[in-house]
């Protein structure tokens, strides 16, 4: 584990491999540790650098503060790359981190190379909804609940709404213990989560990546995440789209080779 101090912070990050580097972006609840699944397919060839953003493991946080929000954690990133010094990066964010990589992307094209977004997290604004997207306001909903359950001292609960919210009901209880592990080492973080700051997606905003995307979703992932993924595909010009069938949001960790040969496929040389 290594050490750079972003914003007077220091952002700890694992830097593995040799080759072309690809940063990756952990999401909710997590941390560099998610990625261990899917290293082996992704190294082949390149160097991977995975951060832990602000207030996540190894930081073991409360949820008190005002620094835990999309622009903080946008201008950590880009201060991160910025302090790596490495030249334009292959930029991998999954979930939450698929957002924040898109925000990067959408700021400071020149820091990226190529982009994949493995479901990104937030909403549609009118500009970009179809017509069966839900309304905006309803993608906190489980942020919310989940954050009540915590702050109210049963951990396990709040982070049995959150994960059975993104994969279906049962998710939680079919996780194993050390994935439940990292997720209670974050769970703080989902208290400050819900005044996150984060801005939906427009189609003005998907419109001015001009990065080469590639899109990857899980052909099982329920809820509103395929749509939001379909949508931004269809916006962002030229970018790719990916399914990986028998695999929800968390598609690295549970069919770490087919997404690891996507995005090894799509990144090239």
């Amino acid at each position: 584990m290594k050490t750079l101090t972003v914003n007077d912070y220091d952002m700890r990050f694992l830097d593995l491999g040799d080759g072309s580097p690809l940063v990756c972006v952990h999401g909710s609840l997590s941390d560099f540790r998610v990625w261990a699944p899917a290293l082996g397919p992704l190294m082949r060839g390149r160097r991977i650098i995975a951060p832990s953003l602000r207030r996540y493991f190894p930081e073991r946080w409360d949820g008190k503060g005002d620094d835990f929000t999309i622009p903080q954690h946008v201008d950590d990133m880009i201060d991160f790359l910025e302090a790596l010094d490495i030249g334009p990066v292959d930029l991998l964010g999954h979930s939450r981190g698929g957002h924040i990589a898109f925000r990067v992307a959408e700021r400071r094209p020149e820091l990226v190379r190529k982009l994949v977004l493995a479901e990104p997290g937030g909403a549609l604004d009118e500009s970009m909804a179809p017509p069966e997207a839900p309304p905006a306001a309803s993608a906190r909903q489980h942020v919310n609940l989940a954050a009540e359950r915590i702050a109210a001292g049963d951990i396990d609960g709040g982070l049995r709404i959150f994960k059975d919210s993104i994969d279906g009901e049962g998710a939680w209880d079919g996780l194993p213990e050390a994935e439940r592990q990292l997720r209670r080492d974050n769970a703080g973080t989902l208290l400050a989560q819900g005044g996150e700051k984060r801005e939906p997606y427009s189609k003005a905003s998907a419109e001015s990546i001009r990065t080469p995307t590639l899109l990857i979703g899980g052909g099982d992932t329920p809820g509103q995440l395929p749509i939001i993924l379909r949508a931004i595909a269809g916006s962002v010009p030229g970018a790719k789209l990916a399914i990986i069938p028998n695999a929800t949001h968390v598609m690295f960790v549970q069919q770490p080779e087919a997404f690891g040969a996507i995005v090894q496929e799509f990144l090239g040389t």
